[in-house]
């Protein structure tokens, strides 16, 4: 999550700060289910422990703003739900009349093809929250939201910084670039193409457990030979694949993302994914 009052991404970023009421519930991981179940089997029931759990041990929904939720969650693992989890939680968010809010900072920005990752569910958000990607290198946040909730008399919402005039022609000109180049067809294109790349390496290296993902927003699982999280080895290949000059970063407990520019072309691919494999093959040997 982007606000520090809900992440749980790490408890550092929570100190010193007040924060409001906020309870945390599960993941659709169905790789390491923390429920001990098995997809499609389980009924999906991480998304309904959110009514099971939360609405009745700790928070009233008459209580509660909003459910937030990543379409794929990002500083967690890069962890791709099944298709029926987004679904249920809209469905409980509607029968409990309480807002979902979709948090699209990582995902946003055709960053898995369509504009909003919500969209590869077939769900919509009464808020979605965008920022990073859509300010073109440059500070930017945007809310989306109905026009219902956003009626507000002038005035309630103001901040000094808000509105910058260089972030803003930034913002306009990324959307206007990305909606002209045929964006979504080709980052589902070159997204299917790294993760079958990715998976031939699988075969190859024992330590890659999982690989997932949506367009290009790719995460590999790095484990042990009991399949258990391999924190250790995932940072050495990360230093590895540092010395090849490639910039990979670590989320989850064992995690390498993938998330390269929106605009990279295949042959820039084939060049990162060689180097990946030799650093690979270095920090396994």
């Amino acid at each position: 999550m982007g606000s520090l009052s809900l992440t749980c991404s790490k408890v550092k970023q929570k100190e010193h700060f007040p924060v409001i009421h906020t309870a945390h519930s599960h993941y659709a991981y169905c790789y390491r289910c923390s429920l001990n179940l098995e997809y499609p089997s389980c009924g999906i029931e991480c998304a309904k422990e959110l009514e099971n759990l939360i609405f009745k041990k700790e928070l009233s929904p008459e209580d509660t703003a909003a459910v937030f939720v990543e379409p794929v969650q990002g500083e967690g693992g890069y962890i791709v739900p099944p298709p029926e989890f987004h679904k249920e939680v809209r469905k409980i968010c509607t029968d409990n009349n309480v807002l979902l809010v979709a948090d699209e900072v990582q995902t946003g920005c055709f960053r898995t093809g369509p504009f909003l990752a919500m969209e590869n569910f077939g769900i919509r958000a009464e808020i979605s929250c965008l920022a990073k990607a859509i300010g073109g290198g440059l500070p930017m946040g945007a809310m989306l939201a109905d026009r219902e909730l956003m009626d507000w008399p002038p005035g309630v919402h103001s901040n000094t910084f808000g509105g910058n005039f260089l972030a803003s022609a930034a913002s306009l000109a990324t959307l206007q670039f990305l909606g002209k180049e045929n964006t979504k067809a080709r980052v589902k294109e070159l997204g299917s193409y790294i993760i079958q790349r990715l998976g031939e390496l699988q075969e190859n290296f024992p330590c890659i457990g999982d690989v997932r993902g949506l367009g290009l927003m790719i995460g590999v699982e790095i484990v042990k030979p009991d399949k258990s999280i391999d924190p250790i080895l995932r940072d050495k290949i990360l230093r590895e694949t540092f010395k090849e000059r490639i910039l990979l970063l670590p989320c989850g407990d064992s995690v390498i993302r993938f998330s390269p520019p929106l605009v990279i072309t295949t042959e820039e691919v084939d060049l990162g994914l060689e180097k990946f494999e030799n650093a690979l093959r270095r920090a396994t040997r």
